[in-house]
């Protein structure tokens, strides 16, 4: 169905986006302009999702161009859940932020800056053709550098340097393979491409193109072992700008992937091997990674390396109950990855440092906050019937079906590796009496602040545990919709048919 209200999403965010530049000085409307507008955008996600889901495919063509010449954009079952996803989580960071960021940090226009990249990935989730997508990432590479170097630390500027160095060769790489991509076929339009690369002979160049496709979206998703720029700079800016990039931002490379990899490069046995590969590699050393961290925001960031390897794998298996298990892991993650963030930025207005070995005592202290807490850290490890139990369970049964008995065997290590981190992250910071420390100089510790300031660093993450647990518990109805998911991405036709209609 052609609706042209799929492009409200992008819009809102670009109307915020300016509108906030016209309060550049005053910082307490900027915080309520962020979060009134990020409900809006909650509010439109959830409607494009319940008329997709009722209605099917929804697309336009930006200037009335028809595909493949003009741009498309399209909005099917799997783009409308990430926007709602995405919507969550950046109203949950727009809260969270709005109490922990300091009115000088907000000066430099943390929230224009946070809409803009918000408007980004909504592009990238709508994005009908693989031009479009490169553009898409670009405006966010672009935004996201200026957060990440929000306050000129020294470790900031030194994590962006990695940070930008790294994406930027990713975009090269995807833009060479559009540009090969382009030259076999003359489209960029992505159900052109399904229709125009099974015709093509060349295999071999074929093979080429997709994994190229596969390292430049590879590095921008921090797959094995392209993944070290993100535990390196992931740490290094404020906790509001980390969660959002710690649950978004790699995940746009894996529905990037997704999208690819289902539409027109179909794994064949020896990219499905490469694939899966590389995810069990990726479980593995993210696992290794985040077990031997002793600072609270490099243990989250190396394990979004480990749990990035819980999608790809999905992708390699390639099977119904995979490609579900992996649909529904990312949905699951975003929300725990941005959650853990915020997390440690709880903590570390309550204890004054990210350092494990100079936290403790945080149930003696805040024992309600504790078990609010516990309940992102749980879903990780994947307790049941937690949310992060369902999609492993979807995986191994995706794996059982090809005898994949050593991603099998990978899935499972780095469950345990999880659940020993996390373990330890218990340990030390909630059962462990505090040693003695003193807070820095003008530091506000969490007892002395303002009833409102607290409430703005608690509920966002009451907010995104309440939907981690939605998910657990009624894992019925998300799985219905990662089974209609993944059947729609292994047989995209109808997806084809609509954008390109048979003459």
């Amino acid at each position: 169905m052609n609706d042209n209200l799929i492009l409200l999403p992008v819009i809102l965010q670009l109307a915020l986006a300016l509108m906030l530049l016209f309060f550049w000085s005053k910082t307490k409307w900027q915080r309520i302009g962020s979060m009134v507008g990020n409900t809006l955008f909650l509010m439109v996600a959830v409607y494009l999702f319940v008329k997709i889901y009722k209605n099917g495919v929804l697309f336009t063509q930006a200037g009335d161009w028809e595909a493949p010449f003009g741009i498309t954009f399209v909005a099917d079952l799997f783009s409308a859940t990430m926007l709602v996803i995405t919507a969550l989580s950046g109203l949950a960071v727009s809260i969270f932020a709005s109490g922990s960021m300091s009115r000088r940090r907000s000066l430099f226009v943390f929230f224009p800056i946070y809409h803009f990249l918000l408007m980004g990935i909504s592009g990238s989730f709508l994005a009908g053709d693989l031009f479009n997508l490169y553009v898409w990432f670009e405006l966010i590479i672009i935004a996201s550098f200026g957060l990440i170097t929000l306050g000129g630390g020294r470790r900031q500027l030194e994590g962006a340097l990695k940070y930008v160095t790294l994406n930027l060769l990713a975009s090269i790489l995807f833009l060479t393979g559009i540009a090969f991509l382009y030259g076999l076929t003359g489209t960029l339009n992505m159900a052109d491409l399904a229709r125009k690369i099974p015709l093509i002979q060349n295999e071999g160049l074929l093979t080429i193109t997709a994994l190229m496709f596969f390292i430049g979206l590879g590095i921008k998703t921090a797959v094995f072992p392209l993944y070290f720029w993100l535990p390196a700079s992931y740490h290094t800016p404020m906790s509001a700008v980390s969660a959002i990039f710690g649950g978004l931002l790699t995940k746009v490379g894996v529905y990037a992937l997704f999208r690819v990899f289902s539409l027109f490069f179909l794994p064949d046995s020896f990219t499905a091997t490469v694939i899966t590969a590389v995810a069990a590699l990726t479980l593995i050393m993210g696992a290794m990674g985040a077990l031997i961290q002793k600072d609270t925001r490099k243990l989250f960031s190396w394990l979004i390396v480990c749990h990035i390897g819980f999608m790809i794998a999905g992708l390699g298996i390639y099977t119904t109950a995979a490609i579900a298990g992996a649909v529904f892991y990312l949905f699951h993650d975003i929300l725990v990855k941005t959650n853990l963030f915020m997390i440690s930025g709880l903590i570390h207005k309550i204890s004054g440092t990210f350092k494990l070995k100079k936290l403790g005592g945080l149930y003696s202290q805040y024992p309600k906050i504790t078990l609010l807490i516990a309940i992102p850290l749980f879903s990780l490890v994947g307790i049941p019937p937690l949310s992060g139990f369902w999609p492993k369970l979807l995986l191994i049964q995706g794996g059982m079906e090809i005898q994949g008995y050593l991603i099998i065997a990978a899935i499972i290590l780095g469950s345990f590796v999880t659940l020993a981190t996390i373990g330890k992250f218990w340990l030390e910071v909630v059962w462990k009496e505090q040693p003695a420390f003193t807070y820095k100089k003008h530091f506000i510790p969490f007892s002395q602040l303002p009833y409102i300031q607290k409430f703005s660093y608690v509920f966002p993450i009451g907010l995104l545990a309440s939907v981690s647990l939605f998910l657990g518990f009624g894992a019925e109805i998300i799985i219905d919709i990662v089974n209609q998911i993944a059947f729609d991405l292994m047989n995209p036709d109808a997806y084809i048919e609509l954008i390109l209609p048979k003459e």
